[in-house]
């Protein structure tokens, strides 16, 4: 049996999606953390089930994403129903064509993802400490001492940084003593996990809206399997040992269909909140995901946002670690991922309100307004991309980040956006690939478009192996018919150049109209902050 260090460099408090996250970026920048979790092991309830684009990305990037795809399905449609009349209906199926690999939204289970992801932790042997507390947090500016409780045995360990990935109740969250400002919403809800004989559609997301609450049936991966979240029927908010069989005929009233379930997998009853940590960092510790931010479930945000949390904060974290980048580059994480969280906190609370609101503005609203807003957004190709860009959440972008750094004319891609997604065809291999493929390797990544002579590709070669090697890696994408929509999308004029320094979580980080390398060199060392070799 493996035995907790008495030292490690990051201790990840949650073992959860963000905090396993968290631990694979490590493990993929050459750093070992200790995970460690309360429960007695990884959850087997389903919990969250749509993984956004932008999640797909990294797991791609980890090289996983294959088992994901064909674990999930895609979710084909989306049906509004009031009073059981359908209302609407939309086709989610590669609704963000061009704009990703993955342009829809893939059904898989939270479960399923804890388990992709403790099977990277374990083929890395990195092993998660479960049945163990955090109990006490004491930190000075060179270190933290944690006091840990494993069953009858207490351990003592010191580390250099803390991430507390340890849900709404988080234990980090409390030692820090940071405010989780917010509220609850005043409804109750449940949650069930079913096999139906019956189903509204193998792959349709169907939202029924009642004036006596509303009930949304999402579509998992196992056949005629389905997650219910809907409003609990009035009069049973106190009822003792609530069961499917006391919500079924006002669900069946909900949805004007007779329900014949064959299993029932899970059901729950909760309160949802929307609170956000008033600081995500104080000192050497961090939060993400559940302990930085909580909020209602629409449209499938939560865990996809605590993934990028931890993607967010991973390589930052494990460069300052190796010694590769100054510390302050840490400050970057709360002021790029905190405007995201509330950000999404206001839009889905609002989206949320309308949803469960029984006002008869609310009403006029969900019979006449979202029907034809359904529509009018999905016969418009501009308003259903940018639909897709919030949901997928591949329009996130950092454009104040003092991590960026844009020189040259500003174009519709500059320095803070993610990098598009863009095929090319690699001259130098001879073979179709993507820009996102060329951004697969730990570390920045820099790439020259343009007419660029073979002596100063050397030169540039040359000092990224003298300066920062293993840290950049580098592609220049020469001009060609075959590649004219990556020239056309970064605004690159005939006979000019662009030089794009991609960060490691694959947004842009620099951009300039000329390839000079003392400009690049002054973004790496004065705005990243690398060290000296």
């Amino acid at each position: 049996m493996i035995s907790l260090p008495k030292h490690t460099s990051v201790l990840i408090v949650g073992a959860g999606p963000s905090g396993l996250m968290m631990a694979a970026q490590l493990l993929r920048n050459g750093v070992q953390p200790v995970i460690i979790d309360s429960k007695q092991g990884p959850t087997n309830q389903s919990k969250a089930l749509a993984v956004q684009a932008r999640s797909l990305e990294i797991y791609r990037q980890l090289g996983v994403v294959d088992k994901v795809l064909s674990g999930g399905k895609q979710a084909g449609g989306m049906s509004y129903y009031q009073n059981g009349i359908k209302l609407a209906h939309v086709s989610l199926k590669d609704m963000g064509t061009a704009q990703t690999l993955y342009p829809f939204i893939h059904l898989y289970q939270q479960s399923k993802n804890e388990r992709l992801l403790l099977d990277y932790l374990t083929q890395a042997c990195c092993p998660v400490f479960w049945n163990t507390t955090l109990t006490a947090l004491t930190q000075n500016n060179h270190s933290i001492t944690a006091s840990l409780q494993d069953g009858d045995n207490t351990n003592t360990l010191t580390c250099d940084y803390v991430v507390g990935a340890d849900g709404a109740h988080s234990a980090v969250r409390k030692q820090l003593n940071i405010s989780f400002t917010g509220d609850t919403y005043q409804h109750q809800f449940y949650l069930a996990d079913l096999k139906l004989l019956n189903s509204p559609g193998p792959d349709v997301v169907s939202l029924y809206l009642d004036k006596k609450g509303f009930a949304g049936f999402f579509p998992m991966p196992e056949d005629r399997s389905f997650r219910i979240v809907a409003s609990l029927p009035d009069g049973l908010e106190n009822k003792p040992d609530l069961s499917l069989t006391d919500v079924l005929p006002d669900l069946e009233q909900i949805t004007n269909t007779k329900i014949n379930v064959e299993h029932v997998n899970w059901f729950t009853i909760y309160k949802l909140h929307h609170r956000m940590a008033d600081k995500f960092s104080q000192g050497r510790c961090y939060l993400i995901g559940d302990a930085a931010h909580i909020h209602s479930p629409v449209g499938g945000q939560g865990m996809n946002t605590g993934l990028q949390d931890a993607y967010n904060l991973g390589w930052k974290m494990a460069a300052v670690i190796n010694r590769q980048i100054k510390p302050a580059i840490l400050n970057s994480y709360t002021a790029e991922r905190m405007p995201v969280a509330k950000d999404l906190l206001n839009t889905t609370d609002r989206i949320f309100n309308i949803i469960t609101s029984r006002s008869w503005f609310s009403s006029l609203l969900k019979k006449y307004v979202v029907p034809s807003g359904f529509k009018f957004v999905w016969g418009n190709n501009k308003l259903r991309d940018y639909f897709f860009k919030r949901v997928s959440q591949t329009g996130i972008a950092y454009p104040h980040s003092k991590i960026n750094l844009q020189l040259g004319k500003v174009t519709r891609v500059k320095a803070g956006d993610r990098l598009p997604f863009l095929t090319i065809y690699d001259e130098k291999q001879q073979a179709d690939t993507d820009i996102h493929a060329w951004c697969n390797k730990p570390g920045f990544t820099l790439i020259t478009l343009g007419e660029v002579s073979e002596t100063y590709l050397f030169t540039l070669a040359k000092w990224i192996t003298q300066n920062y090697a293993g840290a950049l890696n580098f592609f220049h994408l020469p001009p060609s018919d075959k590649n004219q929509q990556v020239f056309d999308a970064f605004e690159v004029a005939s006979k000019t150049r662009k030089a794009i320094i991609v960060r490691p979580d694959m947004y842009i980080g620099y951009m300039n109209d000329l390839i000079d390398i003392d400009m690049m060199d002054n973004y790496l060392r004065n705005i990243v902050g690398f060290e000296s070799l």
